[in-house]
């Protein structure tokens, strides 16, 4: 025993000696513990007494310096691999938020590589719950990027933002950044993270190339519209990757895409069989070759056509009414290589049975002939909207008036060499179904000096515009209100020639008016308001005296006592003052919706306290321009109908 005490050595275990050392090495007490039995009871921490001294610069400096995060040091790849793997939208939505870098890898991941949901089982071994997120094909989500707002970043955050609502569906571009305006690799964002993209729409967008639209054909097959207007870079290229790739495309819009021509065309025709809508402006390199195919590939389920400002000719107008058995709304604007053979031919092909709505604006092929043809060949033709037909006279529109049997609507704008003889001369023979009549800036409506034939009576129309055609005066209007009774909304707005003589006998022949416009019709003065207030009161919800100079409180005490269901009054530019603005507002029984006031010159700060009364059910209110009401009391009038638009 003495000498395992005074033993020495160099395993001495006295303080400083080197088996002292191992044995307060902690991995030899993690060791050595498992094979002791001895009892130790545990011991406080020994307290450090050695001093110690702090640099406080080298601590200055080193709070200073950033710490890079760690995961940051991982490169891209291992980056994709861990966000693709988070769990939900919600999460990725956030992590996007991070950084630059991690917002463009996430926009990256495409989501066929996102994992799904994946059934675990529970303790019993039932499948009971689901480990990832709802499913967010959904795609109900609509997102609209405008101007400066259009960049790549932004779209790349649209899309993750979108992936954790329910995905997006809709995807609508305008303009874009000057500087950093949104290119192929923000499409390529969308391609890879909306799978359910259905709608996309890109207005002006000159950075979008081929490349881009080929990421969104790959990317979202469920691709049902494409507007393309104004991106030049596009080709047929890129509308054939839409055609092979996008079969269920069924709305196509192209406007002002010079690189688009007829080999795009001919592929959408192939590819997509369920196409109902197409629609083509200004595309210069679009021809008969190729509206030709895409009509007639379609031509099973093609319902809606619109083509303006192409290099087509009558060829195409054939094919057209040969092969569009399914179309029921035709748009055709300035076709200036059509002439009159090309719309003879397209309404004799006897395929356009079904069209209901016709548009024909500054096409000089449209005659008389060509009118009576679409008219006998059309017979389910309902509307028909002629525009700037400089050629059309009251022959064609007579035998159009008479032949057509299921027309409802007619409208003519700027067909000058149309007269108020050729109007009462189709009225005289028109079929029970005409209900609309609109007049619009044809000189060649004038008063007529004599009519020898009776006088027709339209009994089924209720709705006639007569608008900005200098030439038409109170002696015409009175004729118009012998041949119909029954109307109910009436526009003669930029009528001058038009007096309370001419308006009475209209007011007085009506049934029961409902929309009435006389705006800018500057003879007019409160004997006529005020009559046709009273008589039609009860029925009256629009009223549009904009630019009436003559009317006055009058007026307004009129509509106070008798208008009880009005929604819209427009007293834009007339004489009224504050007095009548009290008496519409002591009115019980007024429901206003809409009332503008603007220009009115007599009107004051003293109407404001009168407006608020009045505003318990205004939605819109129009102060704009005037001068007598202070931008304070504006304010003050905001803050009590904070429920209401003022325009000030």
């Amino acid at each position: 025993m003495p000498a395992l005490v005074n033993y020495g050595g160099n395993d001495d275990v006295r303080a400083g000696g080197l088996f002292f050392s191992k044995l307060t090495d902690p991995s030899l007490f993690l060791s050595v513990a498992s094979n002791l039995n001895a009892y130790c009871p545990p011991r406080k921490r020994s307290r450090v007494a050695a001093p110690f001294f702090l640099d406080l610069e080298e601590m200055a400096s080193a709070k200073d310096e950033p710490k890079p995060c760690s995961i940051d040091v991982l490169p891209d790849e291992c980056l994709f691999e861990i966000l693709r793997r988070l769990p939900g939208g919600q999460e990725r939505s956030t992590a996007a938020s991070v950084s630059k870098r991690w917002l463009t890898i996430l926009s990256g991941i495409p989501a066929a590589e996102i994992p799904k949901k994946k059934k675990l089982p529970d303790l019993n071994g039932d499948v009971t719950k689901e480990e990832v997120e709802e499913d967010e094909s959904d795609g109900q989500l609509t997102r609209t990027l405008e101007s400066k707002e259009a960049t790549d970043i932004r779209l790349a955050a649209v899309t993750i933002g979108a992936g954790a609502r329910g995905g997006l569906g809709k995807l609508v571009i305008q303009g874009s950044h000057p500087t950093r305006g949104v290119t192929d690799l923000g499409l390529s964002a969308v391609a890879r993270t909306c799978p359910s993209l259905r709608v996309l729409s890109l207005w002006d967008v000159p950075l979008i190339t081929d490349a881009g639209l080929f990421e969104i054909a790959s990317g979202c097959p469920m691709l049902e519209k494409l507007d393309l207007a104004r991106c030049p870079l596009i080709s047929d290229k890129g509308l054939t990757a839409v055609a092979q790739k996008c079969p269920n495309l069924m709305s196509l819009t192209l406007e002002s895409c010079s690189g688009v021509g007829n080999e795009g065309l001919q592929a959408i025709g192939r590819g997509c069989p369920q196409l109902k809508s197409l629609a083509i402006k200004n595309c210069p390199l679009v021809g008969d070759q190729g509206v030709s195919s895409i009509v007639s590939s379609a031509s099973a389920s093609l319902a809606k056509i619109k083509l303006q400002g192409l290099n087509i000719t009558d060829v195409s107008l054939a094919v057209v009414g040969y092969y569009g058995k399914a179309v029921t709304d035709l748009v055709l604007t300035g076709l200036q290589n059509i002439g009159e053979r090309g719309f003879w031919v397209m309404a004799n092909a006897l395929g356009l049975l079904k069209v209901k709505c016709v548009t024909i604006t500054s096409c000089r092929g449209v005659t008389d002939l060509g009118l009576a043809s679409i008219a006998k060949c059309c017979p389910s033709l309902k509307q028909l909207c002629l525009r700037r037909c400089c050629y059309l006279s009251d022959v064609g529109l007579k035998a159009f008036v008479e032949t057509a049997k299921a027309l409802e609507n007619l409208q003519l704008e700027e067909c000058n060499r149309i007269t108020l003889d050729g109007v009462l001369g189709g009225l005289l023979n028109c079929n029970r179904e005409l209900k609309t009549l609109a007049l619009v800036k044809c000189m060649g409506i004038k008063d007529v000096s004599s009519w020898t034939a009776p006088l027709p009576s339209c009994i089924s129309l209720r709705s006639l515009t007569i608008r900005e055609c200098p030439g038409f005066t109170s002696a015409s209007l009175a004729v118009v209100a012998k041949i119909c009774p029954q109307l109910e909304n009436i526009d003669l707005s930029g009528l001058t020639g038009v007096t309370d003589q001419g308006l009475l006998p209209l007011i007085e022949s009506s049934q029961g008016l409902v929309k009435v416009n006389l705006s800018d019709c500057v003879n007019l003065t409160d004997t006529s308001i005020a009559t046709m207030v009273k008589a039609h009161g009860s029925n009256l919800k629009v009223l549009n005296l904009d630019g009436c100079k003559k009317v006055t409180d009058k007026s307004l005490l009129a509509v106070a006592e008798n208008c009880s269901v009005i929604d819209e009054l427009d007293l834009s530019r007339c004489m009224v003052s504050d007095y009548g603005v009290a008496v519409l507002a002591s009115a019980r029984q007024l429901n206003l919706h809409v009332l503008s006031l603007a220009g009115c010159s007599k009107v004051t700060q003293k109407s404001l306290p009168f407006l608020a009364n009045l505003g318990q059910s205004l939605i819109g209110l129009n102060l704009q321009f005037c001068n007598l009401i202070s931008t304070c009391g504006i304010g003050s009038l905001e803050e009590k109908l904070w429920w209401c638009d003022v325009l000030s």
